[in-house]
């Protein structure tokens, strides 16, 4: 942490003399769908502003989710990534199953249908702000909000410019366009909005193009309420790069320039539609209706596989819900709501040659044709209700309690069983991928949750609460089988416990701190056999900070991060030979990850912020024989409004030009990194005019 001694002296020289800071009364909506100020919510959750995006003009979004303390977002190749929210950094076909991706407070894809690297299908870039909650979530989400949530909120017509462009290039070809307008008078208004990128990659074969557009649409005073029409289309097109293997082969630049996989792509497309309407009729009283319509296509070439089959996925969906909260005998508040979804899945997976990538035993049960090819019905009905009651002006207490039932239709498309597409068994072995019979699952999930917080001064908050969060099975670990599994019978994961926070600002200064147990139950893995089982319990513990000090009018320095412990709470031999042992760390959870950023502002035309990104050692594997040393970045990030509509953007990312690996791994017996990438520097020149 050289960097950080290096930018606190820094600091330290701008004088001790300061301004007090404004309290922050960031308003947020993930934790009741009403606008809440930050400091009013008994959890913790962050809100990383429109300042804070146009500042940090992220390439990929774990650029700007990262500054949120107890949040670590592994970028892959592209627009790939891996998240961790008060967890491990989670992989497999269960692992987005564990947060909810949300915009606006409604869900982007269907129970049981996410996808590892959904955030792509989001418009990060220009949102009106990004909001992570960490922890299992509120009553008014249900499946999915386990150990978090990543609430992508867009902005009012009224925010939008009328018109507003932007043009950035960086290195290896990289280049990116941003358009932003609108109509509107006091009553309604409409806008647009999007981005186009072109990355050529800084790696062999890794360049994508992706386009992002969005329509909104504003009445202010439709049946006394406010009405918000939105619509969101994404496409994608990616040359994926995969990992490099060799220990620490990331240190070697050829190499991490390289890519073993140069044939890997993929190809996605999204759009969605919704409607919300809200009126606040009275103090503390608010009615919510809301509608969305999504449907995802995809196609991956899965290079991490022997063979290489090619994946192809879709989802069409629907989400309706209804909701109210009102005040009632001077200190109670009541709240309830009802969600209903529906959706049709299907996916493919298809291998056009024979497998030869492997050894003759692991070639032989990997057939060439159709490996699976279903569709999926999805029902999922939720109910929630909540009660508040506040004592005195300084204490509040909550509870919640959501019901919430799935039920998926499953119907295979093929022959039942693990011959090849043709019923042909695999020799003397049978093949490797397994097809279970039609069939139908439910499942009934209980979420309560319980609030505490006290005011000890006007802008500080004391909370304690205890939550539940839950996962339906993904329908790829329930019907994406291997060898003689027939069927996955498979229970909903759980997760819950404690967690203790202090939030508040004084003068100067402003701080969050939380400490939080949790233990996750129900654990889907694929034992030694290759079954999907329920085998698993994990425990979590954790301490997480934020602490802003502003010494001087133009001077402002955070430090935030985490102090974490994720261990296995079984044992258990697992697929590929490894072995589980309770009281392991489990594998790519580094204990700490924290960060320093100093902004510097002398005038209103000029802002600039120096950060330092540290990341711990992790353990690789699951036996804790392998392990990653971690790295130390430093990004430099600075703007320039030469003239009220113009404004120049300057970001230095790894500005010390350190090697270092952006996701480590240990698996076959060997390392495997995705490198990060060295010094780069973009410039955008953008250009905003209001009506």
């Amino acid at each position: 942490m050289r960097y950080t001694v290096i930018l606190l002296a820094i600091l330290a020289s701008a004088g001790a003399r300061g301004e007090d800071v404004s309290p922050l009364q960031e308003l947020t909506i993930t934790a009741t769908r009403v606008p809440e100020p930050r400091i009013e919510i008994p959890a913790s959750l962050d809100v990383i502003s429109a300042r804070e995006l146009e500042l940090t003009g992220a390439t990929q979004y774990s650029e700007a989710v990262n500054r949120v303390p107890g949040v670590y977002v592994q970028r892959g190749s592209g627009e790939e990534s891996l998240v961790a929210i008060r967890s491990p950094v989670l992989t497999g076909a269960g692992a987005c199953g564990a947060f909810l991706v949300a915009e606006d407070g409604l869900a982007i894809r269907p129970v049981g249908f996410c996808n590892v690297n959904d955030m792509f299908e989001v418009n990060t870039g220009q949102a009106a702000s990004i909001e992570v909650y960490r922890g299992p979530g509120p009553a008014i989400y249900g499946a999915s909000a386990v150990h978090g949530i990543i609430n992508v909120r867009t902005p009012w017509v009224a925010d939008l410019p009328g018109l507003g462009v932007g043009l950035e290039g960086g290195p290896d070809n990289y280049r990116r366009a941003r358009f932003a307008s609108s109509l509107r008078d006091e009553r309604r208004g409409a806008g647009a909005y999007g981005t186009y990128t072109h990355d050529g990659g800084f790696r062999a074969d890794s360049g994508y193009d992706e386009g992002k557009l969005n329509l909104a649409y504003d009445e202010l005073d439709l049946a006394g309420g406010a009405l918000r029409v939105r619509a969101a289309g994404t496409v994608l097109n990616q040359e994926t790069a995969g990992y490099i293997r060799g220990f620490e082969a990331y240190r070697d630049r050829a190499l991490a320039r390289s890519n073993p996989d140069p044939e890997a792509f993929r190809d996605a497309w999204s759009g969605r539609g919704s409607a919300t309407w809200a009126r606040t009729s009275c103090p503390g009283c608010n009615d919510e209706l809301h509608l969305t319509v999504r449907r995802s296509q995809m196609q991956l070439l899965q290079h991490f596989l022997l063979g290489k089959p090619l994946e192809e996925n879709a989802q069409s969906s629907a989400l309706a819900g209804a909701a109210f909260r009102r005040p009632f005998a001077g200190r109670w508040s009541l709240g309830a709501g009802l969600d209903f979804e529906a959706s049709s899945s299907m996916l493919r997976e298809t291998q056009d040659g024979p497998t030869t990538d492997g050894s003759p035993a692991a070639n032989a049960i990997r057939p060439a044709g159709k490996h699976y090819d279903y569709r999926v019905e999805g029902r999922t009905a939720g109910t929630y209700a909540t009660l508040e009651f506040a004592p005195t002006a300084r204490w509040s207490v909550g509870a919640a309690l959501r019901l919430e039932r799935t039920r998926y239709a499953y119907d295979n498309r093929m022959i039942a069983g693990n011959t090849d597409e043709n019923g042909v068994p695999c020799g003397a072995s049978s093949c490797l991928y397994h097809r279970p019979a039609d069939r139908t699952d439910e499942f009934d999930n209980v979420a309560p949750k319980l609030e505490l917080m006290f005011a000890p001064r006007t802008q500080q908050r004391v909370y304690a609460n205890w939550s539940r969060g839950f996962r339906p099975p993904e329908q790829t670990e329930l019907y994406r089988l291997q060898r003689q599994q027939d069927s996955a019978d498979l229970d909903s994961e759980e997760l819950q416990g404690a967690e203790l926070g202090w939030r508040g600002d004084y003068r100067r200064y402003e701080w969050s701190l939380a400490a939080y147990a949790l233990e996750k139950r129900h654990v889907i893995v694929r034992d030694s056999s290759g079954f999907n089982v329920n085998g698993g319990r994990t425990t979590h513990r954790g301490l997480e900070y934020e602490f802003g000090w502003r010494p001087a009018v133009e001077w402002r320095a955070v430090v935030a991060g985490s102090l974490a412990w994720h261990r296995y709470d079984f044992s258990a031999a697992v697929e590929g030979g490894e072995t589980i042992r309770r009281g392991n760390d489990i594998d790519t959870a580094p204990r700490n990850v924290h960060a320093l950023r100093i902004g510097w502002t002398p005038t209103p035309a000029i802002d600039a912020e120096l950060e330092v990104l540290d990341v711990g050692r992790y353990w690789l594997d699951a036996a804790n024989l392998h392990e990653y040393a971690g790295h130390t970045l430093l990004n430099l990030r600075a703007s320039w409004t030469p003239a009220p509509a113009w404004r120049l953007s300057l970001r230095a990312i790894n500005l010390a030009d350190t090697a270092y690996a952006d996701r480590a791994d240990y698996a076959f017996g060997n390392y495997r990194y995705f490198p990060g990438r060295g010094r780069a520097a973009f410039v955008e020149v953008a250009y905003r005019h209001d009506r």
